[in-house]
């Protein structure tokens, strides 16, 4: 017997209304694990988020899964469930809160003339500085020269730890190109996330990234929001509040992300969010 599940297929972070990286969106309908690894294999999406509302709690919980497994969050996944969210409530604001199995946090979505504009706080992101094996071990399986290494390079958490690694051009980072078997032994034996390789921010505030993820199944990322939220936490004592992060110009898929750094009672909150538009609703089949 065939199993149909109903999928929202959201491109989320689009650029001035085009590209975007394809999300899954899913209602938590008992499905094993197995099963949500599937979503994004059976419609080529890096990854896909799975919603189960709380109305105890008052609260959307939410799951995000990529061909390999389960991930602790997923800064688009969570853009993308935004946007379902707000298009189900009908309003031209919403506000909720989004748990995932470690935290709650606050998202909000505002509807444009382009779609949904949604974001959302993060945990703390944890920064540290690499120590000497990765600041040796990364740059060369990236196929990074030393000449074009910008000094900042570091280690940031938001769920899993991955390394940010700044180059002095868009031009340096339009021509990285790692060997992606090589980039994930790496990635696994430092127990990295990936690499987000990125330029610095210019005088508005905007950058561009490419974020490299082999060993969850992404070769690289169209967009990647926890990392454009790392990159916003470290620079933020730095005097850089928000900045804006374009990527997938090189997977045709142009995304742009942003992010920025307030302070609050509690210490800084880091922000990160992207625009987002639903493509298509699909039933899916995972007999």
């Amino acid at each position: 017997m065939s199993t149909l599940v109903p999928v929202t297929v959201v491109d989320a972070c689009l650029r001035a209304g085009r590209g975007g990286s394809p999300t899954a969106v899913v209602d938590a309908t008992g499905l094993a694990d197995a099963e949500r690894r599937r979503v994004p294999v059976l419609l080529g999406t890096s990854h896909a988020v799975f919603l189960r509302a709380d109305d105890a709690r008052d609260e959307v919980g939410v799951r995000f899964f990529t061909a390999t497994g389960e991930l602790p969050a997923c800064g688009h996944g969570t853009v993308a469930a935004l946007a379902v969210l707000a298009g189900r409530a009908c309003a031209t604001e919403y506000r909720t809160v989004l748990r995932t199995r470690t935290h709650a946090f606050a998202g909000r979505a505002t509807r444009t003339a382009l779609g949904i504009d949604a974001s959302f706080e993060t945990a703390a992101v944890r920064v540290r500085e690499p120590v000497a094996r990765e600041r040796r071990l990364l740059p060369s399986a990236l196929g990074l020269a030393a000449d074009v290494l910008a000094p900042g390079m570091c280690v940031a958490a938001l769920g899993r730890e991955r390394v940010l690694v700044p180059v002095v051009s868009r031009a340096a980072l339009d021509a990285v190109a790692p060997d992606a078997r090589r980039l994930r032994e790496v990635c696994d034996r430092l127990g990295l996330l990936g690499a987000y390789v990125h330029t610095m921010p210019d005088a508005d505030g905007r950058a561009a990234a490419r974020m490299f993820a082999p060993s969850i199944g992404v070769p690289e990322d169209v967009a990647n929001a926890n990392s454009t939220a790392c990159l916003a936490a470290r620079l933020g004592p730095l005097g850089v509040r928000d900045i804006a992060v374009d990527m997938g110009d090189g997977l045709g898929r142009p995304a742009t992300l942003t992010a920025g750094v307030r302070s609050s009672a509690a210490g800084p909150l880091t922000h990160v969010g992207g625009a987002a538009r639903v493509d298509r609703v699909v039933a899916l089949d995972l007999s």
